[in-house]
């Protein structure tokens, strides 16, 4: 096999290879060979990804096919591509906001979106869920930025801002924001039945009250290795009640998102600092894989905002007080995570109904190789 050229992003808190289309096509035509070269070029199979490009971590064992759509919907769309990690597994039934915030910037630094006068805007379509999600750069002069001083929580690097806007209509993976039509559902874990809202924004969710699954968020610096399985069950019986997989299937680990929720409070985060509890508007930690999320996935952030504005539902019960902006006004969630806090921002319709949640992150071109791809791995049926 030839060499294979990939770009190197490190997105948000999130690290991606991103391959243009045409290049991947000279190498794989179908989803199930880009699959087989994906978990290849990673080194999937082993869970140091040693012989491969893969960092043997969830957030860094990501990749994105890009096809420019000029004149389409979108100016591009992409294929995201969760590899496994000592498994030669690669999923594509997600989706992942820090990735897409490296595309933006790729796009603009790679000229399939031309930098404009002072501000360009990039709309994206995963492919994966349909979902069509917009960054925005700023382009001063139409110069194409190649660093900057932008940071976000779980991360000391700086990197280029970039605004990041996922836009409605929701439920695109599933078909409907609530894909069982409840705003809670009890769900099968570990021999008990858990409460769980069931929401399907940005990339299908599962958020369970951390109180009934056991999980103290007063401390996120642990692993969760008690509580690993129970979160793992409850991911595969929210994937069948949401219709993500039928019976006989076996379960993924990327989708849905599962995530524990809690009321603010004060707590020490991943890296021992101590978080106030007026800082925040309720608590989170996320599963990423088979491990606890070092911050929160942006799919997951855009599920959470989704599901705090629904009435009734376990993330909305967790919120701390807050006043309610008019319809059009933008109001900010703010999420306590491991990494500390993230702020989404949320516009509505005149009926008040979610329309836009916006995040703002930091984005930045690490490297372009010729990856020499390894010998082909037997992926699972």
């Amino acid at each position: 096999m030839g060499l294979l050229r990939g770009h190197w992003y490190r997105g948000g808190t999130s690290k991606c290879w991103l391959f243009s289309a045409d290049d991947m096509a000279a190498h794989a035509g179908s989803r199930e060979e880009i699959r087989t070269l994906l978990a290849d070029a990673f080194g999937a199979a082993d869970a140091r990804q040693l012989d491969g490009v893969g960092g043997g971590t969830s957030t860094t064992s990501k990749a994105a096919v890009i096809w420019p759509t000029p004149g389409g919907e979108a100016d591009l769309d992409y294929l995201f591509a969760q590899v496994g990690i000592g498994d030669p597994s690669v999923e594509l039934g997600s989706n992942c906001g820090n990735c897409a915030t490296a595309i933006a910037l790729y796009a603009v630094q790679s000229g399939i979106v031309p930098p404009a006068e002072g501000i360009t805007r990039v709309r994206m379509r995963n492919l994966n869920t349909g979902a069509v999600l917009s960054g925005t750069i700023t382009t001063p002069g139409g110069s194409i930025p190649t660093s900057g001083l932008a940071r976000v929580s779980g991360s000391s690097a700086p990197g280029v801002p970039v605004r990041l806007s996922f836009h409605a209509p929701w439920g695109g993976s599933t078909g409907a924001v609530l894909p069982t039509g409840s705003v809670t559902n009890e769900i099968a874990a570990a021999g008990a039945m858990l409460t769980a809202t069931l929401v399907d924004a940005g990339a299908p969710a599962a958020l369970i009250p951390a109180d009934e699954a056991g999980i103290d968020l007063s401390s996120m610096a642990g692993n969760l290795s008690g509580h690993l399985p129970t979160l793992v069950e409850a991911r595969a019986s929210a994937g069948l009640m949401m219709g993500l997989r039928k019976p006989e299937d076996p379960p993924q680990n990327a989708v849905p998102k599962v995530g524990v929720i809690a009321s603010p409070g004060n707590y020490i985060a991943a890296d021992g600092r101590p978080i106030a509890a007026d800082s925040h508007d309720l608590r989170v930690r996320m599963l990423s894989m088979l491990t606890p999320h070092p911050a929160i996935g942006l799919t997951s952030a855009v599920a959470l905002t989704l599901a705090a504005a629904l009435p009734g539902s376990v993330v909305a019960k967790a919120l701390a007080p807050a006043h309610a902006p008019g319809p059009g006004v933008p109001r900010l969630l703010r999420i306590g995570t491991p990494a500390g806090v993230i702020t989404t921002e949320v516009m509505t319709d005149e009926n008040g109904q979610v329309t836009e949640v916006a995040l703002h992150r930091a984005a930045r071109h690490l490297a372009t190789a010729d990856i020499a791809v390894a010998q082909t791995a037997e992926l699972p049926a």
